[in-house]
């Protein structure tokens, strides 16, 4: 393989090192050779991906190449991809062949990307494991006895294991981040309404955010660049200005105020992230940037809070999964009641259902103050939070995740301890803010990951912190055994 990188492979294409045609083959050859031992991808679109690599080069060879032009990537399955199979990897959405494209997919491929397949996922991205998929559980490439992290797994999997350069993910309480940190990868969760939703297979609404997952800060830059922008047919999109991200990289930290929230470094972190992500913020001291420590009073109440808005909005968004119009329907059914029932029951997996139940409960009649009203007067709390801390510091900083990759039906059976492993990340979903996990090290034989947290449309500042840092360090650089 030419190089892991985006922002290598852009400039082999750029020099005509080699053809976008030729990369895509091979990632193609990877993804045939050795996806049966981490069933990272769903669907694999082979002659899609080299028709597309064939007209990248032909782009290039008229002098009318996209930013991305010729780069191979994945989508999550939860983006649709018009003529191909988006699944949620759900058996609800199994025969779902999408009739347009969501508006991140038409926009790489506006850029010239050329798609490889679409990246296995917790089913409609409820889950931080991949376990809950219809198509099987994702493995770690790092140890594939242990899980990838969820619900964007896939995604990350498949670069981690040499599969893709790069790959498009979700986050609605940590699900690009989390994976990012398990697997040794770069992932930014934007800022809500930077990136748009429309084609993106809703969870939950006020939560849910593409982004791009890669090696490095760099690659990232470079996708997002792609990504982000306004679009009317999405409601929750803003129209605010697009940086030039990768042109900001090297911006000086000299004077960057860093927060350190106290509630991150408690009990319940593993002592060898603790140490990964304090020697990272010792590099930046290096750099010029201080460290201040902050608090985040109601970090404690993010994961509650969390767990009863984003299954309320589940509830509303799977309702439309009826087996009437589209996606898997029962067999034989006696009424119509019975065609709802059961369509749902056989066409739902149980994490899912869960969820649907928690959610409708939490708006029921006689429940809704108690509980969806008081989570969304908490969330608002840990907005608060976050605005007073950013009167002090420019940028947070702390651990992505307490642990690192646990094992494969470690946690399955207790859904809150599964929970809590995201107790770092759903608050920046809750403010709607924009992070960044980067690898800082490891905690054994296994990727340790630091999270940045900026405030609303700083994804540039992040990056370029982030990149600084790799610029002295390779940990980003580091592959898994046996995927290099």
């Amino acid at each position: 393989m030419p190089s892991h990188t985006v922002a290598d492979l852009l400039r082999g294409l750029a020099a005509g090192d080699f053809s976008s045609e030729e990369i895509t083959q091979q990632y193609l050859d990877a993804i045939a050779d050795r996806d049966g031992q981490i069933n990272s991808f769903i669907t694999v679109t082979r002659e899609q991906a080299l028709e597309q690599a064939r007209a990248a080069d032909n782009a290039r060879q008229r002098g009318n190449a996209g930013a991305l032009c010729g780069l191979p990537i994945a989508h999550k399955d939860i983006f649709c991809t018009e003529g191909v199979r988006t699944s949620c990897a759900s058996k609800m959405l199994d025969n779902f062949i999408a009739p347009y494209s969501a508006t991140v997919v038409n926009s790489m491929a506006s850029a010239g990307a050329v798609m490889l397949g679409k990246t296995n996922l917790d089913e409609f991205a409820m889950g931080s494991s991949n376990e809950t998929s219809y198509y099987g559980t994702v493995r770690n490439p790092w140890n594939t006895d242990r899980v990838p992290g969820g619900s964007s797994g896939g995604s990350a999997a498949a670069i981690a294991a040499g599969l893709a350069p790069a790959a498009t993910g979700t986050d609605t309480g940590g699900s690009i981040r989390q994976p990012a940190a398990l697997c040794g990868l770069t992932g930014l969760k934007p800022t809500y309404g930077r990136v748009s939703r429309y084609g993106m297979i809703a969870f939950a609404s006020s939560l849910d955010q593409a982004g791009p997952m890669a090696r490095s800060a760099e690659d990232c830059a470079l996708l997002l660049q792609s990504m982000a922008g306004f679009d009317e047919r999405d409601s929750t999109s803003m129209d605010v200005r697009v940086d030039d991200y990768a042109g900001a990289l090297d911006q000086d930290l000299r004077g960057l105020k860093i927060g350190l929230p106290k509630e991150y470094f408690s009990a319940g972190l593993d002592p060898a992230i603790g140490d990964a992500v304090h020697a990272a913020l010792e590099e930046y001291r290096k750099m010029g940037a201080e460290t201040v420590e902050i608090s985040l009073p109601h970090t404690e109440l993010a994961v509650p809070c969390y767990y009863v808005i984003a299954p309320a909005e589940a509830s509303t968004n799977l309702s439309r999964f009826d087996g009437v119009r589209y996606g898997y329907r029962c067999e034989n059914p006696a009424d119509l009641d019975d065609l709802y029932t059961r369509s749902r029951e056989e066409g739902f997996g149980e994490e899912v259902k869960r969820r649907i139940l928690v959610g409708t409960y939490a708006l029921s009649a006689g429940f809704y103050d108690a509980y969806y009203r008081k989570a969304q007067q908490i969330r608002r709390l840990i907005k608060q939070d976050f605005t007073d801390a950013f009167k002090q510091v420019d940028i947070i900083a702390g651990p992505t995740t307490p642990n690192p990759a646990f094992g494969i039906g470690e946690k399955v059976s207790d859904p809150v301890t599964m929970y809590l492993e995201d107790i770092y990340t759903i608050a920046v979903n809750l403010a709607g803010l924009p992070a960044l996990s980067m690898p800082v090290g490891f905690a054994g034989e296994l990727p340790a990951g630091m999270q940045l947290i900026g405030r609303d449309f700083d994804e540039g500042r992040l990056l370029a912190a982030a990149h600084q840092y790799q610029q002295r360090s390779d940990w980003h650089l580091r592959t898994a055994p046996d995927c290099a």
